[in-house]
C-alpha cells in the first residue's frame, strides 16, 4: 500500500508539472491511479480537490497572462455544463455516458488534423460548444480539459495566455462541482482528507516546475501533445466505460 501511494503521490507531482504547458491533463493522468485505492466515485471527489487546488495556483502564478475576453465567451457555459455533469455523476450511472464522451474525444481531434480533405471544419467561434462540453466532462468525471484545449488553443495561440487562461476556466468549473460532489457525497472526500492533502501539496510543487517548463516548450511541441493528450482522454474514457 505504501508503495501505491509513493506512486499516486508522484504522478500527482508530474501530472501537475505537465498540465502547465499543456493547460490540461491533471485528471487525465491522476484519476487512473488513485483508483488503484479508491472506488471510481470518491476517486473523482479527491482529484477534484487537487485539481482545484493545482488551478488555483496556476491562476496566482500565471495571472498577468490570463485573457478576460476569453473566460466571458466559456464562462456561463462551462458552469451550466458543470452543473449538470456534477448531478449526473452522482446520480446516475457513468459507463453509457462515458463511452459517447470517449468516441467523441476519439473522433473530434481525427476530423481537426483531416480539415484539409475531410471539408469538416470544427466551429472555431462557437465556445458553447467548447465551454459546455468541458463543463458537463468535467462535473461527470473530472476529466475536463480536452475539449475546452481543442477550442481554446484556437483562439488563444499564444503559449502563456492559453495557460493562464485555461487554469481560470479548469477553476470555475472545480469551484461549481466540488460543492455538489460534497453536497450528495460528503464522506467520501472527508474520509480520505490526509491522501487528498498529500496530493494537493505535491500538485502545488509540480505548478512550480511545469512554470518553467512552459517557459521553455515550444508552442508547437505543446499543440500536438494537447492532440495526443485528448486522443488518451478518448482512450481512457472508452477503457472506462468497457471495463
Amino acid at each position: 500500500m505504501e508503495a501505491t501511494i509513493i506512486l499516486i503521490v508522484f504522478t500527482a507531482f508530474l501530472a501537475a508539472a505537465l498540465t502547465v504547458p499543456a493547460g490540461f491533463g491533471l485528471s487525465t493522468m491522476l484519476t487512473p491511479v488513485v483508483l488503484l485505492v479508491l472506488d471510481p466515485h470518491e476517486a473523482v471527489a479527491v482529484v477534484a480537490i487537487v485539481h482545484g487546488a493545482h488551478n488555483c495556483a496556476k491562476y496566482f502564478s500565471l495571472k498577468e497572462h490570463v485573457e478576460f475576453e476569453a473566460i466571458k465567451h466559456y464562462g456561463v457555459w462551462l458552469v451550466v455544463g458543470a452543473i449538470l455533469g456534477a448531478v449526473l455523476q452522482t446520480q446516475v450511472p457513468q459507463k453509457p455516458l462515458l463511452l459517447v464522451i470517449g468516441i467523441f474525444l476519439i473522433i473530434l481531434p481525427i476530423l481537426t488534423l483531416s480539415e484539409n480533405w475531410s471539408g469538416y471544419k470544427i466551429p472555431e467561434a462557437n465556445d458553447r460548444i467548447g465551454g459546455f462540453g468541458s463543463g458537463f466532462m468535467g462535473g461527470l468525471s473530472g476529466h475536463q480539459g480536452a475539449l475546452r484545449a481543442m477550442f481554446l488553443s484556437r483562439r488563444l495561440t499564444n503559449k502563456m495566455s492559453f495557460a493562464a487562461t485555461a487554469s481560470v476556466l479548469a477553476l470555475c468549473v472545480d469551484l461549481t462541482r466540488i460543492p455538489i460532489y460534497l453536497y450528495f457525497r460528503p464522506e467520501e472526500i472527508i474520509e480520505h482528507t490526509e491522501l487528498t492533502g498529500l496530493l494537493v501539496l505535491s500538485a502545488l510543487i509540480g505548478v512550480r516546475v511545469g512554470k518553467k517548463w512552459l517557459v521553455k516548450w515550444k508552442s508547437n511541441t505543446i499543440r500536438n501533445g494537447i492532440m495526443v493528450g485528448i486522443v488518451a482522454s478518448g482512450i481512457f474514457y472508452f477503457y472506462q466505460a468497457l471495463a
